[in-house]
């Protein structure tokens, strides 16, 4: 017998072997009045957003990270671990649904983007952002556990 992915189980892999599933049923014409081509890229589409929501709150984790350690200032670091705090939950509960999707996270897409961010937010306070790391320092578990932070730079001075 077949095992197919629950949808209770994994959303992702649910909605990539739907869409499989659909483009079959459409190569071999079953007679349905159905538009399998577009229900398939539909029902595949919803799996790809999860993924984007996944790698864009792990960007923003990203963000948060690296300004908490490279950053001088003391103040915003509430709201920089308030929003880690907050994007990592996003991740975590997504990565729940659909734990098949920890498989296809692209942490390098990840890491380029959410360093971007931090370095536009890191310029406000005269960092260089040649002190940041060109390549990821973290493993994928690290931004997605809950009890790791990195240590201020700025504190170890």
């Amino acid at each position: 017998m077949d095992r197919h992915p629950a949808c209770d189980e994994d959303i992702y892999a649910w909605t990539q072997e739907q869409a499989r599933l659909l483009r079959e049923a459409s190569a071999v014409r079953v007679n349905l009045p159905l538009d399998f081509a577009h229900l398939a890229e539909e029902i595949e589409g919803m799996g790809k957003s999860d993924r984007r929501s996944v790698q864009s709150a792990l960007a923003r984790v990203i963000e948060h990270l690296l300004k908490l350690e490279f950053s001088p200032a003391a103040d915003p670091c509430g709201g920089w671990r308030k929003s880690v705090r907050e994007q990592r939950a996003a991740a975590l509960d997504a990565l729940d649904d659909s734990p098949s999707l920890r498989g296809r996270i692209d942490l390098v897409t990840a890491w380029r983007r959410g360093r971007g961010f931090a370095v536009d937010g890191l310029n406000q306070n005269r960092v260089d952002e040649r002190l940041l790391p060109d390549e990821c320092p973290y493993d994928l578990d690290q931004p997605l556990d809950d009890d790791w932070w990195p240590a201020n730079r700025h504190a170890l001075d």
